[in-house]
Formats: structure tokens, C-alpha cells, sequence
């Protein structure tokens, strides 16, 4: 938690508030009424690896045509899942006067389940409270007489640890994926470099040799062998414009929630890891490789996908 506090106003989300009219940044905490959670006791020991499988987690219990975010992490033996509507709870929140450039973190009330053992009031007649550690809504009636709810709700609420709205909605991308592509942009600018210069380098070569060899033996001149010695350039050519179709081709299956692990490129072959955050994401990509023809493999156990092809 956060002991220290947090200098921006905290206001706490329900879908029975009222409007508000904000010109400032603030940070929002939402209820259990805006995500979905899950806790698991699994053998795995980083956050990076919870938040892989956390689509799997949720299968069944979220919407299938709505795109998913997820926060994950650990407590005691237990690893939280979270999963998130980051458009749906934007397009809530203007419904309520917040101004998206004024939302600087978004929070959860289940980061902050400590904080919710005595129940808090909220609305008319609603109550959030903590039950074995769960964050959970109950009607006011709900509580035993001799419970007395709060009606306190400040900063000291705030987690640690926050989504970053502008980051994971207002921008295309967040700062992880933009990462990813900044590194694939400059892996794709290293392969046309070096493929640039050995196919420059051969090119030169061959001219000279072709010119060596007009000059001793001028026949060669003629109309019918030139030719024939030139479909040896086109051939180079074609193959190195095949080698930049694919990378293009591969370039156009990135998108929100897949993201490339590995690629390597040989003479005869090519070979991409992708990494999708989910089943619908994974099954796009699954389309797009197999209209471009090329071979496609799903890891077992996971949303990774392998696609392969012959140049």
C-alpha cells in the first residue's frame, strides 16, 4: 500500500454516481462493478508469467467480444487475476464529466482490500467490504447492527501501483508494446541494411566481371547472350523483393495484443515466433498467416504462435 499517500485526489467509481466537473488531474479507484477477478495458487513464480496465462484464467467468465486487460499479482500462496475493460470504463467515465486527459492512474479496489475491513458507505444504501480478502459490493441491510460503515473515502486509499490511462487507451499502444515495436522496426532496418549492402556489394561485382568480359570478347555483345546473362541479375533481384514482401507481410500482423518473440531469415526459409495476449487475438493472426500462404503452428498449452515459410 501506499503509506506515503498520493498528492492527486483519489475519487472512487460506481455506476449510480453522480456527474462531476473536473478541470484538474485525478486519479480514479473502480469498483468490483467494472472488473472481474480470480485468484489461483499456480507453480509459477514471476508476474510476466501470471500475466501470459491470465487469458486462459478467464475463460468463461468474461466476454468474449470485448478486449481484455490484465493486472496480476501475489499474495502469500495466491496470485490475483484481473481482467478489464479499458474502453468500456473510459466511455463510462465521460458519461460522468471525467475528461480523459484529466484521468492521470486508473485503481482497483481489490489492490487496496486491507483498507476494506470495515465496510465502507458509498451511493444511497451500498457498502464496499472485505470478505476472505476479497473486495466485495453489499446492500447497507446487509451488515450486521453492529457494524458502522465509513463514509471516508481519501487518498490514503491509493495503491502502489496504477494503469496508466494515456499509456493503455488514450495512445495506440502502451509503453511495453511501443518498446517491442521500436525494437522489431530497428531489427527490420538491420536485416535491409545488411541484405542492402551484400546485394550492392554482389551487384557491383558481376557488373565488372560482365564488363571484363565484353571487353575481351566483344561477341558477347550480341543482343540474345546479353540478355541471357542479365536474367542472372533479375533472379537476385526477385529473391531479395520476395525476402522484403515477407518482412512486410509480417510487419502487418502485429497488432494490439500480438506481439513478435522471435524471427529469423535464411536462404530457403523464414521463421516468426508470435506472442498473443488472447484466443481472439491469436485467431486473427492465425487467419492473416494462412491467407498469405504460409505455414502456421499453435504452441501447445499457450497463445503463441509459429508461422514458417519458404522463400
Amino acid at each position: 500500500m501506499n503509506f506515503m499517500g498520493n498528492s492527486k485526489e483519489l475519487y472512487l467509481i460506481y455506476t449510480s454516481m453522480k456527474h462531476v466537473n473536473i478541470s484538474y488531474s485525478v486519479n480514479v479507484m473502480l469498483t468490483p462493478q467494472f472488473y472481474t477477478l480470480k485468484k489461483e495458487v499456480l507453480p509459477i513464480r514471476f508476474a510476466y508469467q501470471a500475466k501470459r496465462i491470465a487469458p486462459s484464467i478467464f475463460d468463461g467468465l468474461i466476454e468474449e467480444n470485448r478486449q481484455y486487460d490484465y493486472m496480476v499479482w501475489k499474495e502469500g500462496e495466491e496470485w490475483i487475476f484481473l481482467a478489464y475493460d479499458v474502453e468500456m470504463i473510459v466511455s463510462f467515465l465521460k458519461t460522468k464529466g471525467f475528461v480523459q486527459e484529466n484521468i492521470s492512474k486508473l485503481f482497483f479496489t481489490q489492490q487496496s482490500a486491507d483498507l476494506f475491513h470495515k465496510p465502507l458507505l458509498f451511493g444511497k444504501d451500498k457498502v464496499l467490504i472485505s470478505l476472505d480478502n476479497t473486495v466485495v459490493m453489499l446492500p447497507k441491510e446487509a451488515l450486521d447492527k453492529k457494524d458502522n460503515p465509513s463514509s471516508i473515502f481519501n487518498n490514503t486509499f491509493t495503491p502502489k501501483t496504477g494503469v496508466a490511462l494515456k499509456g493503455s487507451y488514450g495512445s495506440i499502444f502502451n509503453l511495453k508494446q511501443v518498446a517491442m515495436f521500436v525494437t522489431l522496426f530497428v531489427l527490420f532496418a538491420l536485416i535491409f541494411f545488411i541484405e542492402g549492402q551484400r546485394y550492392d556489394y554482389g551487384s557491383n561485382v558481376e557488373e565488372r566481371e560482365l564488363q571484363e568480359l565484353f571487353n575481351t570478347y566483344p561477341s558477347l555483345q550480341i543482343k540474345y547472350v546479353r540478355d541471357s546473362i542479365l536474367t542472372k541479375y533479375k533472379t537476385l533481384d526477385n529473391a531479395e523483393r520476395k525476402k522484403r514482401g515477407i518482412v512486410k507481410l509480417l510487419s502487418s500482423m502485429i497488432f494490439k495484443g500480438v506481439v513478435l518473440n522471435s524471427f529469423s531469415m535464411g536462404e530457403k526459409s523464414f521463421k516468426a515466433e508470435f506472442y498473443c495476449s488472447d484466443n481472439k487475438s491469436a485467431a486473427h493472426l492465425n487467419e492473416l498467416a494462412k491467407k498469405a500462404k504460409f505455414n502456421v503452428l499453435k504452441v501447445s498449452g499457450s497463445n503463441n504462435i509459429n508461422i514458417e515459410g519458404a522463400l
